[in-house]
């Protein structure tokens, strides 16, 4: 799926990664019609960096590894490292502009350089209760990568938040449950919705709402 310019681009974009990363993807041979795609997209990802890896599971056969990393659908991705699972998620294909969260992502984790303020890593100090973000976004939407950048960021910063990348076309159930009429649409615990790429400071405040 990713073609030599693809490449790299994609190395420039990440620059020198520092630590191994694993795309941890989740599949299954049917009734998921980008499932094959996404793992050739992880598997492709691996020709950017030699420090991209990738391990594939089936989404019910391999049902322990589904616990674990607490995958409720697919096609999915975690993104770790060798020390820690972040809680970071990308559901659906990472296509179109989410290509460029992806290499972002990948790139915060293996750096450790999530590039947040002093002054968010202060008021995220007062986080105690868990936190979900769902930020629900489509390929073709050039504003969307911004809105889960700032949220996997949070997440790998913080262990009380977990960050889920939701591709609304594939998910239309969800979107449908949580009347997504335009993207990005953040989510956070259920309750709460941000409309928009929203600054780091509007994105904390809400965070803070609910401790």
């Amino acid at each position: 799926m990713i073609d030599e310019d693809t490449i790299k681009k994609g190395k420039e974009l990440l620059g020198e990664l520092i630590n191994p990363v694993t795309l941890v993807t989740f599949t299954q041979d049917i009734e998921c019609e980008l499932c094959h795609q996404n793992v050739v997209l992880v598997r492709d990802m691996s020709r950017i960096d030699r420090k991209i890896g990738h391990e594939v599971f089936d989404f019910e056969k391999d049902s322990d590894q589904r616990e674990r990393y607490g995958i409720d659908k697919i096609p999915a991705i975690a993104i770790v490292d060798g020390k820690k699972d972040y809680g970071i998620r990308f559901y659906g294909l990472p296509s179109g502009y989410e290509f460029v969260s992806l290499i972002e992502t990948i790139r915060t984790v293996s750096t450790a350089e999530h590039g947040l303020s002093a002054e968010t890593q202060e008021r995220m100090k007062t986080v105690d209760k868990a936190v979900h973000i769902q930020v629900f976004v489509t390929p073709t939407c050039p504003y969307c990568p911004q809105a889960v950048i700032l949220a996997h960021r949070l997440a790998y910063y913080h262990d009380r938040v977990r960050s889920d990348m939701v591709e609304v076309m594939e998910f239309p159930h969800l979107a449908n449950k949580y009347g997504v009429m335009g993207v990005p649409r953040s989510v956070i615990n259920e309750d709460l919705y941000i409309e928009g790429a929203v600054p780091e400071k509007v994105l904390v405040g809400k965070i803070l709402e609910i401790q």
